[in-house]
This record gives structure tokens, C-alpha cells and sequence, in this order.
């Protein structure tokens, strides 16, 4: 005798089927990317080079051009673009300059949220170009009191290079988050726009800052 399914049975197998349909796709999803050590996506999703794990950087009161010393909590509160070029500021170093105010800018709203630090020679700087074209950078004298933050930047695509190759590459751009921790660098050939996708995605994910 063949016995018939119930409607409670049928009604049960129905909800677990759709619930394979649904779930399985995303239960697969995960053990792909989680579980099976081998696969990873191919895409990077960020421009810069991620600094694992984050640097917690020193906090220094440093000289600013002008006169006088920042607080020595300087780098946190913020997101911090931080540019190094200890020579001249020749039109390299301008153009860089330049990335970072339209990359701040474009933020719009939460370009509040932004500073821009640059630790600059004690030869430079034709300060009037500054003050016209750059009034909210914050201009650190690089001197032996940023010589322990100097030690912490990496120069290199590879994010554990240290100071010893610091005057021989093009100055990368530094990204600092708001507790004061170097998270990710941008070498020189990263275009405007990466670093401006990097921050807004960021920004939009934070809540700190």
C-alpha cells in the first residue's frame, strides 16, 4: 500500500526546497571565499597598498612652517593624507600636492572630516604658492623630531620596507586613520581618482573621524 503525502508534508518539502534555492547560492558563496583556502577573488578593491597591520604612529609635536608646534595629537581625530618630500618641491611634488586638495574637495560634505599633512624640507618652500594655492595644508619642518614617524613610512610597494631607502623613490602618499594608525600608502603612480574612490568608500563606512 503506497501511502500518500500529507498537505503538512508537502507544504514542508516545498519550504525546504525554495529555501535550498535561495540559501545555497549564498551558503556556497562563503565557503568559496572562506573555507577553501586556494580561491579568492581576483579583484583588488582598493588603490592603495594596505599596510598590515596598521602602524600605530607616535604622537609628536612638530614644528610647522611659520612658527610654533602642532598639538602632539595631531594625527588623530581625522583622516590624514600625509605627503613626504624633504627636497625643493619641484613640479613633482606641486602636482602631488595638488591630487590631494582636489582629492579632499571632492569629498564635498565630508571633506571637514579630511586633513592634509605635508612634511616638507628645511629649504623649501616659495610660501606665497602655498598660502594662495594651498591654505588649509598643514606644513610640518622636517627635522630630526619627525625622524621616529619619518622611521615608520614605508617607500616601497612592499608595505614592511622601511626608512632605508627613503631619499631614492618618488614620495608615495600616506593614508592615517583617526586613532592615529598608518593603514595604507599610495605610490606615486596611483592616479587622483583611486585615492578618491578609497576615501569615499572609507568615509562612508566609518563612523570614527
Amino acid at each position: 500500500m503506497t501511502l500518500r503525502a500529507t498537505p503538512e508534508r508537502r507544504q514542508r518539502r516545498i519550504l525546504i526546497g525554495l529555501a535550498l534555492i535561495f540559501f545555497a547560492p549564498l551558503g556556497l558563496a562563503f565557503y568559496l571565499y572562506y573555507g577553501h583556502g586556494t580561491w579568492r577573488p581576483g579583484g583588488r578593491v582598493n588603490a592603495g597598498v594596505l599596510v598590515d597591520p596598521a602602524r600605530p604612529l607616535p604622537a609628536l609635536a612638530l614644528p610647522i612652517l611659520g612658527g610654533g608646534d602642532t598639538a602632539e595629537n595631531f594625527l588623530r581625530g581625522k583622516w590624514t593624507l600625509l605627503y613626504v618630500d624633504l627636497g625643493p618641491c619641484a613640479e613633482p611634488c606641486r602636482a602631488r600636492l595638488y591630487d590631494t586638495r582636489q582629492v579632499r574637495l571632492a569629498l564635498d560634505r565630508d571633506m571637514k572630516r579630511v586633513q592634509r599633512v605635508w612634511i616638507a624640507g628645511v629649504e623649501c618652500c616659495d610660501a606665497q604658492f602655498l598660502r594662495d594655492q594651498h591654505p588649509d595644508l598643514i606644513i610640518i619642518r622636517g627635522s630630526a623630531a619627525a625622524a621616529p614617524l619619518l622611521a615608520l613610512l614605508p617607500r616601497s610597494d612592499t608595505p614592511s620596507a622601511a626608512d632605508a631607502s627613503f631619499a631614492s623613490k618618488a614620495p608615495p602618499v600616506y593614508l592615517i586613520d583617526p586613532l592615529g594608525n598608518l593603514m595604507m600608502f599610495y605610490p606615486a603612480e596611483t592616479k587622483s581618482k583611486g585615492i578618491l574612490q578609497d576615501m569615499k568608500r572609507l568615509l562612508r563606512l566609518s563612523s570614527i573621524g
